[in-house]
């Protein structure tokens, strides 16, 4: 008889492929654990963004590595469990890979979605800070069809090196603050407040911050950040009732 499935998972951040060797290995040998384990009730997964630590597709290659994560999820996404991925600032160059070979959806922007009778907002939370000129400017060249093509008429070789240096230079300028729970001067805080001047959300439910947090904004309307898988192990898991944020051991 089949386990009837009827909770909804999110997470966030993996960064795979952001250590050593035997590191990545650890870590991802633990997300297809937790992959696993929740299988046995779940609906839906959403992965929020980030789940690589550097993602670039070309026409007919896609990076080196990942297999047990990708099989595993191939293999749910077959058993007819709904998984969802999106793109995060560090996994941004998602083609169609996932979709074609995987069976998974794919999303480039934030999404809002009516899960179990509840309004969820899903994204990875980058780019919500208007006052952030630097990272828009940024973003606005990566998401460049022009700089897209010239980047993939690199061979893998150099460009995957590239970007793995640009990666491990970006996430150490802000490491420390990463730590730092800036409470209701978050821009994500910020962004959700004033999403809900306009929308009824229920949750909003993001990434990116690398800081696990779960708040209430007015009434009944809550944010929750996943953090760092890396340091946190955390998840969030639906049931139609209750919106919790539980850690992986």
């Amino acid at each position: 008889m089949e386990l009837s499935r009827k909770k909804i998972y999110f997470a966030s951040d993996f960064h795979l492929g952001n250590s050593t060797r035997k590191n990545n290995l650890r870590k991802e040998k633990l997300v297809v654990r937790w992959l696993n384990a929740i299988s046995k009730d779940a609906e839906e997964i959403y992965l929020l963004g980030d789940v690589f630590d550097f993602w670039f597709e070309y026409k007919n290659v896609v990076p080196k590595g990942f297999v047990r994560f990708l099989g595993t999820l191939a293999h749910l996404a077959d058993s007819g469990i709904r998984i969802h991925l999106f793109c995060g600032n560090h996994d941004l160059w998602i083609r169609d890979y996932f979709q074609e070979e995987l069976g998974i959806i794919v999303h480039k922007q934030n999404e809002i979605l009516t899960l179990k009778g509840k309004t969820f907002m899903l994204g990875h939370g980058d780019g919500l800070d208007p006052k952030d000129k630097k990272y828009k400017f940024i973003n606005t060249i990566f998401k460049n069809k022009f700089c897209i093509s010239a980047f993939a008429s690199l061979h893998p070789r150099w460009a995957i090196a590239i970007a793995q240096k640009w990666s491990k230079s970006s996430r150490a300028s802000h490491s420390e603050t990463d730590k730092i729970d800036l409470e209701e001067k978050e821009p994500i805080y910020k962004f959700c407040l004033k999403t809900i001047e306009t929308q009824k959300i229920d949750y909003f439910v993001f990434g990116h911050r690398h800081l696990v947090c779960s708040k209430k904004i007015k009434d009944k309307t809550y944010y929750m950040n996943l953090g760092y898988w890396n340091i946190y192990g955390h998840y969030a898991v639906w049931d139609g009732r209750k919106l919790i944020i539980k850690k992986f051991d």
